[in-house]
């Protein structure tokens, strides 16, 4: 069956961020996946917790998630 021709979502960005119910874009922070045992506690921490896009990307990633924002 074919699909209907219309705005997709880029399933990479979806998969990599987050939009809040403001708005805002959440990431993940880089640094935690390996080598971890060097990082201290606490920086380990900060590294697990989501992160805000800065504004000037925020744009294309909500461009790119058409159905996750009102607008």
């Amino acid at each position: 069956m074919r699909r209907p021709k219309g705005i997709k979502t880029k399933k990479a960005a979806a998969k990599r961020f987050k939009i809040t119910a403001t708005g805002k874009v959440l990431r993940r922070h880089a640094g935690i996946r390996h080598l971890a045992q060097t990082k201290s506690p606490k920086r380990r921490r900060a590294l697990g917790k989501a992160a805000v896009v800065d504004s000037t990307d925020a744009y294309r990633i909500t461009q790119s998630m058409p159905f996750s924002h009102r607008g």
